[in-house]
Order: C-alpha cells, then sequence, then structure tokens
C-alpha cells in the first residue's frame, strides 16, 4: 500500500495550544476504520510470529514493507502531525508495536521517554490505539503539564528487565478513552504509561517517536545530531518477521 492512504493533517489551533499546554494531544478519527482494521491485522501477523505470551508491553521495531503498517508508519500524515506540533521539520527517529496481552497483561510504569535517550530539542512519540481502549484494557495513561517538569529522576522498575520509571508514583494523570483512528502525540518529557489489561482481548497499539531535525542527542556518550547521524537505522521495514529478535532499544 502506497503512504499516500495517510494524507497530510492539518493541526487546528486549538490543538498546538493543548500540545504547548499539556505536553500531549489527542487527534480524533485522523484514518479510517478500515485502514485501522488493516493495521491491526499487520500487528496480529507480527505478534504471531515472535511471539506475544503474556506480558505487559511486547515491542518490536520490524514490519513487513509494502504492509498497511508500512505506509502508516512512512507517512505524511504521521510527519506533519510531528512537524506541526514540534514547530519544525520532523524525521522519524523509532516505531514500535505496544501490544499489552489480554487476561492481566500487567502494569507498565509511568516514564519519560528521554530518560532513555536524551534529546536536546523537541522529540514526540505518536501513539495509536487498534481497538478501543480504556482504563480496563489498560489504555494510555498521561500526566497532564509534566512536560514542563524537564528530564526526571528516572530508577529501574525493578521488574528484572531494562524499563525505567520514576522515583515517585503520579496521582494526578488522564487515563485517554480512544478509538481505532484516532492518535495521540505527546512530548518526549511528557509522563506516560498504562494500566492492567484486564480483558480477555489483546490491546493493540502502536507508536512512532520523531525528533525535530536540529535535535543533538547523547548515543553512546557522544553527542551527535540524529538527522545526521540516526541511533536507529534498520527502522524501515523487513521482508521477513523474525521470531529470534532480540528486543529492547531506546527501551522499548
Amino acid at each position: 500500500m502506497n503512504s499516500s492512504s495517510f494524507s497530510a493533517y492539518t493541526c487546528s489551533a486549538d490543538d498546538l495550544k493543548h500540545y504547548q499546554e499539556h505536553g500531549y494531544v489527542v487527534l480524533r478519527t485522523v484514518f479510517s476504520s478500515t485502514l485501522a482494521q488493516d493495521i491491526k491485522s499487520d500487528i496480529d501477523h507480527i505478534m504471531s510470529v515472535i511471539g506475544l505470551g503474556h506480558t505487559k508491553l511486547r515491542q518490536t521495531q520490524q514490519y513487513l514493507k509494502g504492509s498497511t503498517l508500512d505506509a502508516y508508519i512512512n507517512s505524511q500524515l504521521l510527519k506533519s502531525i510531528a512537524s506541526q506540533l514540534m514547530g519544525g521539520e520532523a524525521t522519524m527517529y523509532l516505531p514500535f508495536s505496544a501490544v499489552k496481552s489480554g487476561g492481566g497483561g500487567g502494569k507498565f510504569h509511568f516514564h519519560q521517554d528521554n530518560q532513555y535517550t536524551t534529546f536536546e530539542g523537541p522529540g514526540i512519540n505518536i501513539w495509536a490505539p487498534f481497538v478501543t481502549t480504556s482504563e480496563k484494557n489498560g489504555a494510555l495513561q498521561v500526566v497532564p503539564g509534566s512536560h514542563k517538569m524537564g528530564d526526571l529522576q528516572a530508577v529501574n522498575a525493578g521488574e528484572g528487565d531494562h524499563h525505567l520509571t520514576l522515583d515517585f508514583e503520579p496521582e494526578d494523570f488522564q487515563v485517554l478513552d480512544m478509538e481505532p483512528g484516532d492518535v495521540v502525540a505527546f512530548d518526549r518529557l511528557t509522563v506516560h504509561g498504562s494500566g492492567p489489561n484486564d480483558t480477555n482481548d489483546n490491546r493493540v497499539a502502536y507508536a512512532v517517536q520523531f525528533h525535530r531535525n536540529d535535535v543533538i542527542a547523547e548515543v553512546n556518550g557522544q553527542r551527535v545530531k540524529l538527522l545526521d547521524h540516526p541511533r536507529w537505522t534498520d527502522i524501515h521495514g523487513v521482508t521477513q518477521i523474525q521470531a529470534d529478535e532480540v528486543s529492547g532499544r531506546d527501551g522499548h
């Protein structure tokens, strides 16, 4: 499928204001339910190959070239949203699945994306559900205005993996009820997480991170311009999904 199926989006003045003030904005029905179902099928196929298991979040950067998911990830839709909200041209940094298993897939701790790789300048995460999300199945949770607090102290989440969390538990957070076709865009400094999935069905979602083209990042102890020195170079699709992938990039 051609990425033109996901055309450029124009954010309203209210969208821009909400993002600047609260560090996130939910954009409703930016693509059709038919395209959303096709993307869900692509993600379900990936999970069937790599194995979902019982997990708070199954993440992989793999996606098939030529798929609807490929068209979505590399679309003008996402790039236009990222560029407008960050106030300058954007480049994809990292795409990944965000699937929480049914039957008790656990809580994903509150964190900031910038706790993994530090950006000097704007970064954004555009997160989309491909099932209806609510508190019952582990909807995304955000702490409004937390992007204004800067980089917060991070500690290991203590669950035997590489994931980080804050050294305190936020109490004032917003649970984002969303539908397939919606997206939420949030600042790299916005505190976010998700609750457990207490339904029998998988909570299927996908995230695509971008950086503004002038961003400097600290990579392996060196400050580099990401536009000239991308941290991840194998994020542009594969011809076959590999079951033995080693996960864990930038906290994802």
